[in-house]
């Protein structure tokens, strides 16, 4: 599939890697529509980029996602690409965590929001003569990362979902995608997290990251892993132990020295 001319949603894409998929896919002369949940936000990525349109929507309130999709559809009704790249990434002790509501702040956003975006859009997506769906998970879905426990979580059940949609639309006008993208130079990186915690890994610089997604998509990929991502999924297969303990051993060490 061809991203040139087309008409596409990214949800969170106010920032990292949403944005940079934005930048580069409007220089193709795609139609494309971002959201994020601030309008301070939103504002900057217009002024960042011609031509750039946005909506205020949140990926973890489904009221929010079915307005979201009135006003996509009603404005752009040759919408045929959507890639979901809204999402948090936080590092959570769970020794320490008694909120019910807030653990799962990374399920509601990562994976409901995912799960209730692609639903909300399916119907159109169908009637197109061809579409795609592009979920972004995480090299963390193979091989998770201790610290950041809820999150891994999510991206590995998007992961599970997403062959799950790949194989019930298999004979369909839609194809189904995922991108695992490993540490990638964004906020979401740095956020809460330092060298020891992400094993002092050095992040692919977000332009790379989309180049590769974008040359994936194109070339009909259907699990797009880049660098380091595509090394996970292996050693998850082969050596699951050492993976896990290659993500998280010193970061989990750190973490058992402070107080509870």
């Amino acid at each position: 599939m061809k991203m040139n001319g087309r008409t596409i949603l990214i949800t969170g894409g106010s920032s990292g890697i949403g944005l940079e998929f934005a930048r580069q896919l409007l220089a193709r002369g795609n139609t494309v529509i971002v959201t994020g949940r601030r309008e301070t936000a939103l504002a900057e990525a217009r002024s960042k980029l011609s031509g750039l349109q946005t909506v205020s929507s949140d990926s973890s309130n489904p009221d929010a996602i079915r307005a979201l999709r009135e006003t996509v559809l009603r404005d752009h009704p040759a919408l045929d690409v959507v890639i979901q790249c809204a999402g948090l990434m936080r590092k959570l002790d769970l020794r320490k965590t008694t909120d019910f509501l807030d653990v799962t702040r990374e399920i509601e956003t990562n994976l409901n929001g995912t799960i209730w975006t692609n639903l909300a859009f399916l119907d159109h997506l169908r009637a197109m003569p061809e579409a795609m769906l592009v979920n972004v998970s995480s090299g963390l879905a193979f091989v998770p990362m201790a610290v950041a426990p809820i999150y891994s979580a999510a991206k590995a059940g998007l992961h599970a979902y997403t062959q799950s949609l790949r194989l019930q639309l298999k004979n369909t006008r839609i194809r189904v995608v995922e991108l695992a993208p490993p540490a990638t130079d964004t906020p979401l990186f740095y956020g809460d997290f330092n060298k020891v915690d992400t094993g002092g890994v050095k992040p692919m610089s977000v332009e790379t990251m989309v180049e590769k997604a974008i040359r994936g998509m194109e070339n009909g990929q259907t699990e797009i892993r880049p660098g380091l991502a595509n090394v996970l999924k292996l050693l998850g297969r082969i050596a699951p132990n050492a993976a896990v303990n290659m993500t998280s051993k010193a970061a989990v060490e750190a973490m058992q020295k402070a107080p509870v």
